[in-house]
Parts: structure tokens; sequence; C-alpha cells
């Protein structure tokens, strides 16, 4: 149930705004830093990517051209397994988490020797540390016997992995009001005013004051970041995805284009769009996912599709967080990406008690908005 206060100007140590997979993980983390924490939220209206997207725990390939971002994306997931835990030991929510080893299916030689190509780098970019193996077809049907004659390939990555992003979404939700969290789903926050002791955030449900304030409102961070001397150049990015009918379970691996859930259902995707605020579907784009679903996997040539969403990422000019402190405004932080998934346990715990603490080892500072006008 989400909770309210009823005097004229309420009162908080910290103000999260957006109440999204970003914005729970980094509210869960202040909890457990001892701190009281408000969370303002659009409410259902808003473009939500955390009920639209992949649920991918995923490492491979992510930071090609960053070492940095594949450093913290590879720390979260080793972050993973704990945060499942205590959200299932807090909540008796399973969301499901299975970090078996993650598949990449290339459908040309091209392709695979591209992605090879790349991932290589990166290993020797980590001084060898970056564990994956290119494997043929045949060696793909080791892990997957019903891979189809027109696949050449996949990458493996050992610390890749899936979730239910709607039961981990709830999964902290329930936990952050156990801990007596304070939800405003009432509408925008409209402006943001900093003062002598903090922050004064106002909306339609009138006024909220924190001491700190994170934002984490996704593309709402575009608008609200200059408030407080910050910036965030985002722009939407929209992926579909189709839901096929229950089958019986032949997929133990997540795939970046397939992956099956626990009940059976199959998740398909991986569409770029370039499409602005539009967050529908499009019968060329649902097609051309399906059929290269069915390339990778023949066997779905015959699964009924049941249902297709359309979800806007939060993307940057080079795809990579942003991590800031406000210099202007102290107190005011930054946090957004488009991996919230991946990142959610980095999120509750490193992320979290940086802004707890004003201070990390993180090497955050090439997260920052700068790197875009220099």
């Amino acid at each position: 149930m989400t909770q309210f206060s009823t005097d004229s100007q309420r009162r908080t140590d910290v103000c999260v705004l957006g109440g999204g997979i970003v914005g729970l993980a980094v509210a869960l983390g202040l909890q457990r830093n001892g701190l009281s924490v408000t969370i303002l939220d659009e409410g259902d209206i808003a473009l939500r990517a955390s009920r639209g997207n992949f649920g991918l725990v995923w490492v491979q390939g992510k930071g090609d051209t960053l070492p940095e971002y594949a450093a913290i994306s590879r720390l979260s997931a080793k972050l993973w397994a704990n945060h499942a835990l205590r959200l299932k030991e807090a909540t008796g929510i399973d969301i499901q988490l299975q970090q078996r080893g993650g598949l990449f299916l290339c459908l040309s030689e091209q392709e695979l020797s591209q992605r090879h190509a790349m991932l290589t780098r990166m290993q020797k970019t980590a001084a060898g540390d970056y564990p994956f193996k290119t494997l043929d077809l045949q060696q793909l049907r080791e892990f997957i016997p019903e891979a189809g004659p027109e696949v050449a390939g996949a990458t493996w990555g050992p610390e890749d992995g899936h979730l239910n992003p709607l039961f981990y979404l709830r999964a902290m939700t329930e936990q952050f009001l156990q801990r007596g969290g304070t939800i405003d789903n009432s509408g925008k926050v409209s402006k943001i005013e900093p003062t002598d002791s903090g922050f004064t955030l106002s909306s339609d449900s009138g006024q909220w004051h924190g001491d700190q304030i994170v934002l984490a409102a996704g593309l709402g961070n575009r608008d609200l970041a200059p408030h407080v001397g910050l910036s965030a150049p985002l722009v939407p990015n929209r992926g579909q995805v189709l839901i096929c009918e229950r089958v019986k379970p032949f997929l133990n691996y997540p795939t970046g284009h397939v992956r099956q859930t626990n009940e059976g259902t199959l998740q398909l995707g991986d569409s770029k769009e370039d499409v602005g605020f539009d967050s529908g579907t499009t019968s060329d784009i649902i097609a051309k996912i399906a059929h290269r679903a069915s390339q990778m996997f023949p066997l779905l040539r015959d699964v009924r599709l049941i249902r297709a969403w359309g979800a806007l990422r939060v993307m940057t000019p080079d795809g990579y967080p942003l991590y800031e402190a406000s210099q202007q405004y102290p107190g005011a932080y930054l946090v957004t990406c488009h991996s919230g998934v991946t990142l959610g346990a980095l999120h509750e715990g490193p992320i979290a008690d940086w802004i707890a603490n004003d201070r990390t080892e993180l090497p955050l500072e090439v997260f920052n908005a700068k790197r875009f006008t220099l």
C-alpha cells in the first residue's frame, strides 16, 4: 500500500524521483544505510521501461568501448545472487534469477567473427580476465539442441543470466514499504528548488523537502537535471517485445534475442528504433523479430504469438550510464541508464552507498555528462 504524509511540506532524508527499477534499487540501498526515503513517481502514465524490458542480467559485450562500464556490469552480476536472496527473504517473492550463463546467437559467419573479435579485444583490455567462448553450431547444440541450421554459432558468457522483471519490481516495492518508505505517485515533479537545508520539490500533490535528492526518473531526467545544475542528454529508443504461448522447456539459457520464462512462455525481442516517444508496436518489426527467432529456433514456426508491446529505452548519446553528483548544489545526484536490470544490484549496493556517504571507489568520473561537451 502506498504511504502518504499529510504535512503541508512533507520532509524526508532523501527524495528519489522515479519509482521504476532504477529508483527502487537506489532507494532500498539508501534505506539500508539508515536513511528515510520517499519516492516521488509519476504513476501509471509514466513511460516505464521497468514494465517492458527483457529481464536480462547481461554482461558479455557491454562496455566494448568503455572498460569501466564492463567492470561495473560484471560487478553488478556478481552482487546479484545476494540481492535476489535478500528480496526473497524479506518478501517471499522469488524473482526467478538464473545465472547459468547466456548465449548470443549469430546468423552469419561474418557476424560471429565480428563478435568474437569484439570480445577478444575486451578480454585483452581486461588483461585476460574476461571469460567467454565462441561456439560453432555443433558446440552450440550441446547447450541448445534445438538451434536451427541457419545459425552460424554463438558466443557464450558464463556471467550472464535473466530474471522476471515484473516480480523484481514488485519485490522491491514491497521491501521498500516494509521498511517504512513512502511512495507518492500523484504526478510529475514540476519544480526543484535548492535551499540552505536541502531541496524543495513541488508536484500536483504539494511539496516535499529532502536533505538529498536522487534523479532516477528515466527519460524525465532530461527536464529535471537542469534544476540542480546537471545535464541529462537523454533520448528514447524503442524496443518491441513479443510473447509466445507456453511450450515445453527447451531454452535453459537466455539469449540476446529469445528467452524462455519459468512458466514456459517465450519472449522475443531486441529491436532498436529511433521513433521519438512512440511506444507502440508495428507489424513490420514484429515480423522481423518473429522471423529471426524462427531462424534461430525452427520449432517456433508453429508457436502462436500471444501479445506484443513496445517500450522506450533510456539512452545517452554513447549508450552508457550517467552517474553524477551536482557540484553546484551538493546533495543532488543523477542516476540513469538503459540497463536497469543488469545494474540493479550495483544500484542497491555501491551506488546507494556512494550517495549515502558521498564517497566511492567506483570509477564514476567517466560516467558524468561532461563527456558529451569535451
